[in-house]
This record gives C-alpha cells, sequence and structure tokens, in this order.
C-alpha cells in the first residue's frame, strides 16, 4: 500500500519507527506533506534520508497572512529535489478562517502558477471553499488531488476535471454516509487511501494519534463500500498514487 498524505514531521514517536511500523502493516511507501516553510524543510529531510518516503511540499492557506506566503522562493528551491514530488498542501479554507479569504486566494494562485512552471502536480486542501475552489483551479493545468475529501458536493465538479481523490480516516466514521457514498461514485482509476497523520484516525483507531500503519483500516472500508476485493483495491490505489505523482 501507499499512503498518499501523512504528516511525518508533526507524527510521535519517531519518524523511523512510524516507517517501520507501517511497512509490517503493509505501507510501503508514504508521502509527506510540509505545510509551511520549516515544515517543508523537516519534510524533504525526511523524505532524503529515509527510504519508500516522499515529500509533498507546499504553505497551508492557514498561512496565507504569515511571513510565509512571501517565501515561494524557498519553497521552489526545496521543490528541485528528486524527492518532492508535489506542491501542497495548498488551497481554501472558510471553515476555520485562519487567514483572511483574499489572502488565501492570492496566495493559492501564486502556488497554483508555481506549479504550472515546474510541472508539479498539486494537493488541494479544500474546507468550506466549494464554490471558490472550482473557480481557483479553472486555469491549472496539471495533475490535481484533493486531499481528504469531505466536500460530496464537489464530487461532479471532481470528476469532471478527472481529479484523483483521496479518502481520510473521516471516511469510516459513523456519521460519514454521505462521505461513503461519494466513495461509491468514485471511478477506479481516480481513488487515492491516506492516514492524513497525524489527524482523522480511522474508526477502529479513533481516539488514538493516527499514524501511516492505521491506513490499512480506511482501505478496507472503501473496499466494503465499494464491494471489492481489499487486496485489489490496495493494489488499484497504489497504481493510482504511482501516476497521479509520478513516482519511481
Amino acid at each position: 500500500m501507499i499512503d498518499a498524505h501523512a504528516h511525518l514531521d508533526a507524527c510521535e514517536p519517531a519518524v523511523e519507527e512510524l516507517i517501520a511500523r507501517a511497512q509490517a502493516a503493509g505501507v510501503e511507501t508514504i508521502l509527506s506533506v510540509g505545510t509551511d516553510i520549516e515544515s517543508c524543510r523537516e519534510t524533504i529531510a525526511i523524505a532524503e534520508r529515509c527510504e519508500g518516503v516522499f515529500a509533498i511540499l507546499g504553505v497551508h492557506p492557514h498561512e496565507a497572512a504569515g511571513a510565509d506566503a512571501a517565501r515561494l522562493d524557498e519553497l521552489e528551491t526545496m521543490l528541485a529535489s528528486p524527492r518532492a514530488v508535489a506542491l501542497g498542501e495548498i488551497g481554501l479554507d472558510y471553515f476555520r478562517d485562519r487567514a483572511p479569504r483574499p489572502a488565501q486566494r492570492e496566495l493559492l494562485a501564486a502556488q497554483l502558477e508555481l506549479a504550472e512552471r515546474i510541472g508539479k502536480p498539486v494537493v488541494i486542501h479544500t474546507r468550506e471553499a466549494d464554490d471558490d475552489i472550482p473557480a481557483a483551479l479553472g486555469d491549472f493545468s496539471g495533475t490535481i488531488v484533493l486531499h481528504c475529501f469531505s466536500s460530496p458536493a464537489l464530487l461532479p465538479w471532481a470528476l469532471e476535471r478527472d481529479c484523483f481523490i483521496s479518502f481520510a480516516g473521516n471516511v469510516t466514521y459513523p456519521s460519514a454516509e454521505d462521505l461513503r457514498n461519494a466513495a461509491r461514485l468514485v471511478p477506479p482509476g481516480r481513488l487515492l487511501v491516506e492516514s492524513d497523520s497525524p489527524f482523522l484516525a480511522p474508526q477502529p483507531k479513533r481516539g488514538r494519534p493516527n499514524e501511516p500503519a492505521f491506513v490499512v483500516h480506511t482501505l478496507e472500508l472503501l473496499a466494503e463500500v465499494r464491494a471489492e476485493s481489499p487486496v485489489k483495491l490496495a493494489e488499484r490505489t497504489v497504481a493510482n498514487t504511482r501516476e497521479a505523482f509520478r513516482l519511481p
């Protein structure tokens, strides 16, 4: 399996221990995600020293009003590493509104332009921004991954746009029937699975810090709701993740 989205720099215990536990659970590759400049520095360092880890680097919309929004030249330098496979997570968050919405849109536009210029996929964070995300991504010609998919109303646009759609542990929660219904509709070639560690532990591990090893529970739930073999679905999501991020 591949964990398509984790924050190893924010997890405990040590990264090497988390990777070993993930490998024991059958998770051979982890895509670790940075959310600000220092987080990105730590994330790319982890990817460069740990086999089986690749980096996704970007400035999160929560940081749009801070100094890191003006440090995209440093981000671009880190993205030149062969271990950096995408720009993210970037996007819009109107749920927490930790940065003014115009600043979020400006930062997203700047990072989309960077991704176009360097030819990297983008990993999109979106909360309560269903109207603005399609417009913001309207001119972007590269690969789009919708991380921790939680906006069923966006599904028709996402399918039309041929986005990759990644589900995290929240799809396993008893109250998340709308997400499970959405998961049933995602074409086989567009589905990804992620932990979003250390957040959103799947239902069997709920109440504990999440980690990449736990992504197997999310995959098992997705297989159940899609009436597919977990083994076949694992194979498919691995192939999809390799395609989305052009992994070796």
